[in-house]
């Protein structure tokens, strides 16, 4: 089970338990990936797939010749009939299809793509010489907006190295403003029967379709093989032709949000492919030496380099004696040096220096400051990089712990505005986020798809993807974190426009969009992932909603409720008639459920304007929406609007403080004490002094004695 704290952050030390079996199962997974990054023997040779569009529509174009010949055939006595007929069947040939088609350019005949899987007779064979490429050609497949086309390539694709899939590709059509241009991703499946199948995309973004029709260009992506999971289980047991099938395919999906066709006349699939042998990941643990041939020397330079690496501190004479020690006994048991020394590197990467932060009888705290309590430099260095990177220090942070430059407060503020700038800082925003604000229940969101129609996968990844975006901008320009309450901007892509009612924004990519005050949006509060995941699917949930807020951004959770608490009985006819907010309010005057509901509702009830995936409503069922309610000390909230300087002029210091606290709660990666209180209390006074900003935030944590503490 997921290992979440009370605060839903799944990194908190008190639950990180290791069992036995667990660390069976790290060495495990050390060892594949030790596997992975390391290679034997000579190069692979690279196998090549090579597909024109005039091949794989070259059936379909017989078939559609040879209907024509039989009209020939049939009125060739009727010259003025026989000319009738011809452009009568050439016109049916050039109709427009809704999913993926083969497209003669010179005619416009058309004919669509067929697919399936059985007896993997649409699978391409590769050869070992690499084809020259083809000119272009008139013949091409078009993929329309939202659809795909499969690219299959057999059982032969490697376990390893890289796939690059190259295709020449253009738009069909130009947008004279050049705002609408389309976009493919690349994904990659297999299906072996009727009820065995998966299709995952492996590209890690969208590649923009810019060429023109008349000069179409490559695009290229280059995957890891290992990374891609699931692999068909059957592609090195069942033959080709047979059931279950061992085929694979990659596809290639039209990712637009707006209509923009996309053509294509060329694909290239290329694997494995290895820029240098051996790899550099194999080549940082096997290093380059001239005591290769002295084993005892070879291996003490090798677990030296490694360990400091993996341990996250300059390893010392008495662990490397160690793991020497380990590897002179398990050698005689393997074939080669390299074998062995893998088994021991996963025992490496399996202790508990590896896995803990802090390793056991470091992490004792006694509760005072001083030196003794002092995080040492490799040990900060390694609270930083995984705090703002979830990775291992880099060799500027290492050398600069070692050298015991780090706790120089000077020093220290550069080394986070570096990482800050660096792309890795993206995981930070990413994971922080997602715990931060219970993003998993979006995950797992099921809509009602016949009340909300306009509700699709691309909507929910869009949906999934603001929330972290925007924390990625506000971090990034050093915002004040009451942009989190309202801001006059977001961060959104075409898709997720269309939902605001945004216009002119066009793509798969977010950027920031400026909002006036009819868009009613702005803030996480209004973030239509946000109000979705705490709906039920079919309607908005005022209960969920608040609750949500009191827990994440005030950090005020209300209690738990009382034992036998009554439910809202919607049998009863007079309650059904009543609107959410008059049941809400009738279930309230239970004596139960009033301590409780008091704090809870009138929160919950001022996102009512907002339904169950987060879209604008002035009415529900012919009735206007009454998103007014009174707060325990009587105060208005007149909907969102009022939520909103409610919370900027009387709650923006309870806000400060409750990000401080949710903030380093992540950072230290434990539970915050009593003791904490009054770290928590100076960062919050620091952050209001020097103007709220997000990135300034981060700066006074990592400065902080509580994170430089055990």
């Amino acid at each position: 089970p997921e290992a979440t704290s009370e605060d839903g952050f799944q990194n908190s030390s008190e639950n990180l338990q290791m069992s036995v079996i667990r660390f069976g199962a790290y060495r495990e997974l050390s060892r594949k990936a030790l596997m992975n990054a390391t290679v034997r023997g000579k190069q692979p040779e690279r196998i090549f797939w090579d597909i024109s569009m005039k091949a794989a529509a070259a059936e379909s174009l017989a078939k559609q010749e040879a209907q024509l010949e039989k009209i020939r055939q049939k009125n060739k006595d009727n010259p003025e009939k026989l000319k009738r007929e011809l452009e009568r069947q050439a016109a049916r040939f050039r109709v427009r299809h809704n999913g993926p088609h083969y497209k003669d350019l010179s005619t416009g005949a058309t004919a669509r793509v067929s697919w399936s899987y059985g007896g993997a007779k649409y699978a391409w064979k590769p050869s070992k010489a690499r084809p020259k490429v083809p000119a272009a050609s008139r013949h091409v497949v078009v993929i329309p907006a939202r659809q795909k086309l499969i690219v299959e390539l057999g059982n032969l694709v490697p376990d390893r190295g890289t796939l690059r899939v190259r295709v020449r590709a253009s738009r069909v059509s130009v947008d004279k403003n050049r705002k609408r241009i389309p976009s493919l991703q690349l994904e990659f499946g297999w299906q072996a029967s009727n009820d065995s199948a998966a299709s995952v995309r492996i590209s890690n973004r969208d590649v923009v379709v810019d060429a023109v029709p008349e000069k179409p260009k490559f695009y290229q992506w280059d995957v890891p093989l290992s990374e891609i999971y699931p692999r068909n289980l059957m592609r090195k047991t069942a033959k080709m032709g047979g059931l279950p099938s061992p085929s694979e395919f990659v596809k290639l999906v039209n990712s637009s949000a707006s209509q923009g066709d996309i053509q294509i006349d060329h694909v290239e699939v290329i694997a494995p492919i290895y820029e240098k042998w051996p790899p550099d990941s194999h080549t940082r643990i096997f290093l380059d030496s001239s005591n290769k041939t002295d084993e005892p020397v070879y291996a003490r330079e090798v677990l030296s380099n490694f360990l400091s690496r993996a341990w996250r501190h300059h390893a010392t004479d008495a662990e490397i004696d160690q793991k020497l020690a380990l590897f002179a006994k398990i050698r005689p048991k393997c074939d080669d040096f390299q074998e062995a020394m893998v088994e021991v590197l996963a025992t490496v990467l399996s202790s508990p220096k590896f896995l803990y932060l802090v390793p056991p009888g470091r992490a004792k705290r006694s509760g005072k400051s001083g030196d003794g309590n002092r995080l040492a430099a490799w040990e900060l260095a390694t609270r930083l990089s995984v705090f703002l990177w979830c990775s291992t220090p880099d060799d500027e942070l290492l050398e600069l712990s070692a050298r015991g430059r780090l706790n120089d407060r000077d020093v220290l503020v550069s080394q986070v505005k570096r990482m800050l700038a660096d792309p890795r800082s993206r995981r930070f925003s990413r994971h922080f986020v997602r715990q931060w604000l219970g993003m998993q229940l979006l995950d797992f969101l099921q809509v009602d798809r016949k009340a909300f129609r306009q509700f699709n996968p691309s909507l929910k990844e869009a949906m999934q993807e603001e929330p972290i975006a925007f924390f990625d901008e506000v971090l990034k320009h050093n915002h004040s974190v009451l942009d989190f309450i309202h801001a006059d901007y977001t961060m959104t892509n075409e898709r997720l426009a269309r939902h605001y009612g945004l216009k002119d924004v066009y793509g798969n990519d977010f950027r920031r969009v400026e909002l006036d005050s009819t868009h009613r949006r702005g803030g996480l509060l209004t973030q239509a992932g946000l109000l979705a995941m705490n709906s039920d699917g079919k309607d908005s949930h005022p209960l969920k909603r608040g609750i949500w807020m009191l827990e994440s951004l005030l950090n005020d959770p209300p209690p738990p409720p009382p034992p036998a608490v009554p439910e809202i009985d919607l049998a009863d006819p007079k309650i059904a008639k009543l609107t959410l907010k008059e049941r809400i309010e009738n279930h309230r005057n239970h004596a139960a459920c009033m301590s409780c509901h008091a704090k809870i509702d009138p929160w919950g009830i001022a996102f009512e304007n907002y339904d169950a995936v987060g879209s604008w409503r002035d009415q529900v069922k012919g009735k206007p929406v009454d998103a007014s309610s009174l707060l325990f000390n009587r105060q208005k909230l007149d909907g969102m609007d009022g939520l909103k300087r409610y919370l900027l002029a009387n709650r923006q210091d309870q806000f400060a403080r409750a990000m401080v606290h949710k903030l380093t709660t992540y950072a230290l990666g434990r539970p915050l004490t009593f003791g904490d209180r009054s770290g928590i209390d100076r960062i919050t006074a620091d952050l209001r002094r020097q103007g709220d900003g997000l990135a300034t935030m981060v700066i006074l944590i990592v400065t902080s004695e509580l994170f430089q503490s055990k």
